[in-house]
């Protein structure tokens, strides 16, 4: 069984490793920050919501443009680059008296970019590493997004009672430009994945090459709807209780932490393929608690408990892979990504206009139903399947790929 210190001897995995923990941190700071901010200029429950999740809406318009870039840039370019950008956007978000409109202007452009980022550097992941190791390596990416989760809320709250939430965004664009350097000194210079020219035309085709299987649509809408409608619960921290926001959404850090180390480094392959929605079903369940108007310390134990579920995002990662071309990785990573995030959009706008007119304890709950709702509906279908088989973008079928070559 491969372990952690084996991914970190592999070259440039730790750099890479680095700058999305990174890039992590400053997204998890920023977003509390300027969720904060703007539920305090405006009241709005659904304004604070969009504040925090609504730039991945533009993942939708970047992955029907951008995406076919995704392998057809040089990653270390294409990862510092992108990372610039959203340390100078960032910036401009701290600038006293911004109009609303302005905010959400300068994430609508930041959302573009990570529909972008999203693909290049999940598609480099799967380059530097064989493919036996994917899984793990997912897994301890993962596990870095709980940990600066865990401290870049808790950091936020901190920021925020001490100084101000325009303070706090402030931060997130030092820690954003800090990622630029780590991608720029710590990866190599390779060549693009694929060749030909980046366009929208070529996006379409190759988005509608990938959703024309079967299988592989089940496991793109099993990434994105059920854990998006979650996201979209936990979109309603701050109003729901905004004096402990940083703190629930640590608890949910930390449950995503403790589930992605229990399935990247201890479930048995055997496994892999039975817990995949009985794990999703986990991830949504919990929240049902809500309905009962329970006490803090139950609150605290259900988001936990709860966020322990996207762990089998991993599963249906593994699964998906199983299904691409490899030429293709970047480019499906990148779809997966930006579609998650769309959906996590999407879900944030449809939580808070819930709040708006009910509260926020009904809004997570009827979220939480319709993401068990989903989760039942895609395993039931593919419990009905019979086992599917990736084709090459010809129409063929691949070679199996039992690992790959690696670019020192």
């Amino acid at each position: 069984m491969p372990r952690y210190r084996d991914l970190f001897r592999t070259p440039e995995f730790t750099p890479l490793f680095l700058t999305g923990a990174v890039h992590t941190a400053a997204q998890t700071v920023v977003g509390l920050g300027l969720a904060t901010l703007v539920f305090r200029a405006t009241g709005s429950p659904l304004l604070s919501a969009l504040a925090l999740f609504g730039p991945s809406l533009a993942q939708l318009i970047g992955a029907s443009t951008l995406l076919s870039a995704a392998d057809r840039l040089p990653p270390r370019t294409a990862i510092s680059g992108i990372a610039l950008l959203f340390a100078f956007g960032t910036a401009l978000l701290a600038v006293p008296g911004l109009p609303t409109w302005a905010v959400f202007a300068v994430l609508l452009a930041e959302g573009l970019a990570a529909s972008l980022g999203g693909g290049v550097r999940h598609g480099l992941l799967n380059e530097i590493l064989a493919r036996e190791d994917f899984l793990l390596g997912r897994s301890v990416t993962n596990m870095a997004v709980g940990v600066c989760q865990i401290g870049g809320f808790a950091t936020g709250g901190l920021l925020i009672a001490l100084f101000s939430p325009r303070g706090t965004v402030l931060v997130g664009a030092g820690l954003y430009l800090a990622a630029a350097l780590l991608a720029r000194l710590g990866l190599g210079a390779r060549p693009p994945r694929a060749a030909g020219r980046a366009s929208v035309g070529e996006t379409w085709r190759t988005n509608r090459l990938l959703l024309s299987s079967p299988a592989r649509r089940r496991a793109y809408l099993a990434l994105w709807i059920p854990n998006g409608l979650i996201v979209g619960c936990e979109s309603l921290f701050v109003p729901y209780d905004p004096e402990r926001a940083g703190l629930l959404f640590a608890c949910a850090a930390l449950g995503m932490l403790a589930g992605d180390t229990a399935v990247g480094r201890f479930l048995p392959a055997p496994l892999r393929g039975r817990i995949r929605f009985p794990l999703q079903a986990l991830l949504a369940a919990p929240f049902l608690v809500f309905a009962l108007d329970p006490a803090l310390p139950l609150v605290l134990l259900v988001v936990t408990v709860s966020a322990s579920g996207y762990a089998a995002s991993l599963l249906h990662q593994e699964r998906l892979m199983a299904l691409v071309p490899e030429e293709l990785s970047g480019h499906a990573l990148g779809l997966h990504t930006s579609g998650m995030l769309a959906l996590q959009g999407v879900s944030a706008a449809l939580a808070g206009t819930l709040a708006q007119y009910t509260s926020p304890r009904t809004g997570m709950v009827l979220l939480a139903l319709a993401s068990l709702t989903v989760t039942y509906a895609l395993a039931r279908a593919e419990g009905q399947a019979q086992g599917p088989t990736s084709v090459s973008p010809s129409g063929s079928r691949p070679s199996p790929r039992t690992g790959r070559r690696r670019t020192a």
